[in-house]
């Protein structure tokens, strides 16, 4: 079973940037579909972004409405890792994100989709 691992979390002022990391291991990430989720205090959690399988000839990305065309998703195979570029950060980014192979791709999340999850890393965004 593939176990993920976030990093890259922090405090930053608002309109600066973040690259958070999810690395896999225990199994080869680039088969599944990846999501990544966030939730703030107090509030439901919500999807931000999510990437289709490297098995497929191209990939698709979603985007939650809120962070489309400040937030960008990747992956590195090579790295065994997919990566959530956040700029022009915002205070209502403020959350604890989450990394998770997903069954599908949605800008939504969709709890029964989940398969494994991380622990997630602390993103505040604070002047």
């Amino acid at each position: 079973q593939v176990q993920l691992v976030e990093s890259g979390g922090g405090l930053v002022q608002p309109g600066e940037s973040l690259r958070l990391s999810c690395a896999a291991s225990g199994s080869t990430l680039r088969y599944y579909p990846i999501s990544w989720f966030r939730q703030a205090p107090g509030k439901e959690r919500e999807g931000v972004s999510c990437i289709t399988s490297s098995a497929v000839n191209a990939l698709y990305t979603y985007y939650a409405d809120s962070v489309k065309g400040r937030f960008t998703i990747s992956r590195d195979n090579t790295k065994n890792t997919v990566y959530l570029q956040m700029n022009s950060l915002k205070p209502e980014d403020t959350a604890v994100y989450y990394c998770a192979t997903v069954s599908r791709c949605s800008k939504y999340y969709v709890p029964e989709s989940i398969r494994s999850w991380g622990q997630g890393t602390q993103v505040t965004v604070s002047s």
